[in-house]
């Protein structure tokens, strides 16, 4: 039986990560994922995510889609075209397919996020 999904509810494990080294400018920042939910064969993913302060590059593919909103904390995202954007508590975005840039973390940041992947 599917069961409703309750962000009052304790979370799931976490699971740490960095960035790759390469894609840093500095020191990869430490990253950690409680996913809350997951559905058809990783094509979608929903849940909350923490991050120290740090930068990388990130390229989404052409099927890969983020939904976010900003509890804490403060990102920046610069695209390759030069134009910045910075998001706060309170603050929500959409980073669609095939974006790339630098994505900031300029203060302890968590978030929830919905990523959609059509390309799984």
């Amino acid at each position: 039986m599917t069961s409703l999904v309750d962000f009052a509810d304790p979370p799931p494990p976490g699971e740490d990560d960095r960035p790759a080294a390469d894609r840093c400018p500095g020191p990869p920042p430490l990253r950690t994922t409680f996913e809350r939910y997951a559905a058809d064969g990783g094509g979608i993913s929903i849940g909350e995510w923490r991050c120290e302060p740090g930068a990388w590059r990130i390229a989404f593919h052409g099927g890969r889609h983020e939904f976010f909103h900003v509890l804490q904390g403060r990102i920046r995202i610069t695209g390759e075209d030069g134009a910045a954007r910075e998001f706060g508590p309170g603050d929500a975005c959409v980073i669609p397919a095939g974006f790339r840039g630098l994505f900031e973390v300029l203060a302890p940041v968590r978030k929830r996020y919905v990523m959609l992947d059509r390309n799984k």
